[in-house]
């Protein structure tokens, strides 16, 4: 995972340059009024003691803090020792991840992380506009959950190095970063891509239709375009899958995301293997949407782990996704292990908030 410069060294350093701004505020009456008005807002969020909304009304006045991308260690390839018994404790951040400072109300939990957040820090940051608000509130201390700002952006578990590769990858095919794709897009992007690859030639019409579904995946409101962030979202997803290992992937799982696989596992089966089909269903279980009944909000979240098969997310995600399958896989057992090799790949690809499928799993 990736590495934070500490909130309060991100807060010292903005400081530092409204100390600069302060230093001309002679020569300037102007940048005066802000330099006082941004002081007052960090000296208030260094105590403890909250910035009101209206002080930041401008967007630059609230830095994030950087963001450094992860890089792999020397045993990332190593099998992790994730076993199926005993099970992990989960227990969340007891300061905000923001100021850093612990107060009585209520914090926002991340569904993926340990992290927790105020609502006004999030609003502050600008990761929380107009309705969002709400939709946080409503979600995030209900089965389904939230996440966090660096759990929904999946590009941020790329490397500098698979980064690059990504990038350059865009710039070959001229994708324009930023801008939503058609379905024309997508697949003329696609072409390019594999024309890139190894097999230097264009995609079959098999694969041409895989796109397409994937396309489909990926605008669940039929509004005939992608976001930006989630074609990012799944390309990032797309070349972990295509050069991580299994084990490097294993290490990704938080603590929660190996309960949830737990619970999943034990639901579905008896003792210490399920069946192939059960498998198969699972995959498909971490994108079921919620009920229909939740509280309605502007953007739709993606379920983080199985529904139950009565509900009718459940029941129309079965019958969209069922596959026959061969008596051979009907009669297969799977154990935890090869469960959570299988499963990996869709629960990191499950933690974005938007209610697109970052990777559709085959069937």
């Amino acid at each position: 995972m990736g590495v934070l410069m500490s909130k309060r060294q991100t807060v010292e350093q903005v400081q530092k340059e409204v100390q600069e701004e302060k230093e001309a505020e002679t020569s300037a009456p102007i940048v005066q009024e802000e330099s006082s008005i941004n002081r007052a807002a960090w000296e208030r969020l260094r105590d403890g003691r909250g910035v009101e909304p209206e002080e930041f009304d401008r967007t630059s006045r609230f830095t994030p803090p950087a963001f450094i991308r992860p890089t792999r260690k020397l045993d990332d390839d190593k099998p992790p020792d994730i076993c199926l018994d005993p099970r992990e404790p989960i227990v969340n951040d007891e300061m905000c991840d923001i100021c850093e400072v612990w107060t009585a109300e209520s914090l926002f939990p991340c569904r993926v992380c340990t992290r927790v957040f105020h609502d006004g820090c999030l609003r502050r940051m600008g990761y929380l506009r107009g309705d969002s608000a709400a939709e946080v509130t409503e979600m995030a201390h209900t089965e389904t959950g939230w996440s966090c700002y660096y759990c929904d952006n999946l590009n941020l578990l790329l490397t500098e190095e698979e980064m690059y590769s990504l990038t350059e990858t865009f710039q070959r095919c001229k994708v324009i970063p930023d801008c939503s794709l058609t379905l024309e897009d997508f697949i003329r992007y696609r072409h390019q891509a594999a024309k890139r690859g190894d097999s230097n030639r264009a995609l079959s019409d098999e694969q041409e239709e895989q796109a397409a579904r994937q396309f489909a995946a990926l605008d669940p409101e039929h509004r005939g375009h992608i976001e930006w962030s989630d074609f990012l979202s799944h390309e990032s997803v797309l070349l972990l899958q295509q050069l991580r290992p299994q084990n490097s992937l294993l290490r990704l799982l938080t603590v929660k995301e190996r309960e949830r696989a737990r619970a999943t596992f034990l639901a579905r089966g008896s003792g210490n293997a399920i069946s192939e089909a059960e498998c198969h269903q699972a995959r498909h279980s971490w994108f079921c949407k919620r009920l229909a009944e939740a509280p309605s909000c502007s953007v739709s979240i993606s379920h983080v782990g199985p529904i139950a098969d009565s509900s009718p997310a459940g029941s129309s995600s079965k019958s969209e996704d069922k596959v026959p399958l061969s008596t051979e896989q009907e009669s297969r057992c799977v154990d935890w292990p090869t469960f959570l090799r299988e499963n990996v790949i869709y629960i990191v690809a499950a933690r974005p908030n938007s209610g697109a499928i970052h990777l559709k799993p085959p069937g």
